[in-house]
């Protein structure tokens, strides 16, 4: 119980230290903060640990390093937030999802399902 407790203060201090680098504080509240920094720290875990080998909070870890690799994580999902508040930052990261699909599942020969067979055959892949 404690740990939890722990856990969703830690949460709230990295998500507010995230909306003020930047610039959302004005527009949510602690439990925007507790939120951002909760799910922050998973995407650290998910993108910036294997870089950095540092654990997250969300592991337990409250150590100087995994409370910046949760803090880098918090702002990494506040700025894709920025970019969906518009229309083109909407469709550049629709463009980027599409482009990361194809080639992680496309881009080899054995993938045979129709999608992958009609890609391969553009004349710009020939």
């Amino acid at each position: 119980m404690v740990n939890f407790l722990l856990w969703i203060i830690v949460g709230a201090v990295i998500g507010w230290a995230a909306s003020v680098i930047m610039k959302t504080n004005n527009r949510q509240g602690l439990i925007a903060d507790i939120i951002v920094g909760i799910v922050g720290a998973f995407v650290g875990g998910y993108f910036l640990s294997p870089l950095f080998n540092v654990s997250t909070i969300n592991e337990g870890d409250f150590s100087i390093p995994a409370l910046l690799v949760s803090l880098g994580g918090a702002i990494i999902l506040l700025a894709i937030s920025k970019l969906f508040r518009n229309i083109g930052g909407f469709v550049v990261i629709l463009i980027i999802a599409l482009l990361v699909y194809i080639y992680f599942n496309c881009w080899t020969m054995d993938a045979a399902s129709a999608f992958c067979t009609s890609v391969r055959a553009l004349p710009f892949f020939q």
